[in-house]
């Protein structure tokens, strides 16, 4: 087991600045390259402080953080959290647990942490420095310290294509969908070039067929509205987003398009930020509930001190046929 001066010796500082920076003492003036020094060392050998060991195994209460900010827009809502307390209560009834969403460099008292999407080494660090237990889901962490959750996003994309292209004999299949980039970070370019790749190993894309704007319910109904006019509306449609869909149905059902009959719909949903509409729809589920469950699970191994080896799940996506396609 490590020992508080193995990992002084593997952050190359004292013992006594190792003791007050995983204590949290705030007092304690160090940069911000030995904090994050000692808190990677610290993680690296999987060393809790006895205090910290202490308090786990008393406390009744747990905080999670979400970091979300790398797959969904800051200014948009994670409606999955509302449903998680619940989710986690039956998983692990000792507990009162409360969720919260994480804001990259906002120092935030959190048990573990749930991490979504690709991060630089600056977020990885910071992340560190609020919690020892953290799951990565579809990260880019390569050094196996980290328990992950890894989803084949092409597999329900793929699924899809074969379904409409050789079992509901579509003609062919289009995107209406949205980008989102600020500074970093970029979202929905995965979804739109994934589709856009498989395509083209069938010969199936066709560009006109392809609508993209921004991630908003605005620009769905923009988008679907002008491609109705234009002559340029897919015989089946991937819808982008949740935001996406409920501007781009709007517009079809103004323009008196009927679903599927006229044109079929599929959506992408992807971490909820609208509760939906059409629950009984076609979509391409990419975070349902299982990942969730994995997630929380391997949290709570980490948290209870239950487990000290890093453990990584393959979770594919799948395609839910609905009444839309």
């Amino acid at each position: 087991m490590a020992t508080i001066k193995d990992v002084a010796s593997l952050a190359g500082v004292s013992l006594t600045t190792v003791s007050r920076v995983l204590n949290r003492d705030d007092s304690m003036q160090v940069t911000p390259e030995v904090r994050n020094r000692i808190f990677n060392a610290a993680h690296h050998l999987n060393y809790i402080p006895p205090r910290l060991r202490k308090e786990a195994g008393s406390r009744k209460t747990l905080v999670i953080g979400v970091a979300d900010w790398r797959i969904i827009r800051p200014d948009r809502p994670n409606v999955s959290i509302s449903s998680l307390s619940c989710m986690l209560q039956l998983m692990a009834s000792q507990y009162e647990v409360s969720f919260i969403r994480l804001t990259f460099g906002k120092q935030e008292p959190v048990d573990g942490i749930i991490a979504f999407g690709l991060f630089s080494d600056e977020e990885v660090a910071f992340l560190r420095s609020l919690s020892y237990a953290i799951v990565f889901v579809n990260s880019n962490q390569k050094d196996y310290e980290n328990d992950q959750v890894w989803l084949d996003f092409n597999l329900g994309q793929e699924e899809m294509v074969r379904y409409l292209l050789d079992h509901k004999r579509y003609a062919n299949v289009g995107y209406i969908g949205g980008l989102y980039e600020q500074g970093n970070v970029k979202i929905g370019a995965n979804r739109l070039n994934g589709l856009i790749h498989i395509l083209q190993k069938r010969n199936e894309y066709q560009e006109q067929y392809f609508h993209v704007g921004e991630i908003s319910r605005e620009s769905g109904y923009l988008l679907a509205k002008k491609a109705a006019e234009e002559g340029t509306l897919a015989e089946a449609i991937l819808l982008g987003s949740d935001e996406v869909a409920e501007g781009a149905l709007e517009a079809l059902n103004e323009l008196g398009l009927r679903i599927p009959k006229d044109v079929a719909i599929i959506i992408y949903q992807d971490i909820q930020t609208l509760e939906s509409k059409w629950p009984t729809s076609t979509c391409i589920e990419m975070f349902p509930d299982y990942v969730w469950e994995n997630a929380l699970e391997m949290l709570i191994g980490r948290m209870e001190q239950k487990r000290t080896q890093a453990v990584t799940v393959m979770v594919p996506t799948r395609m839910r046929i609905g009444d839309t396609a």
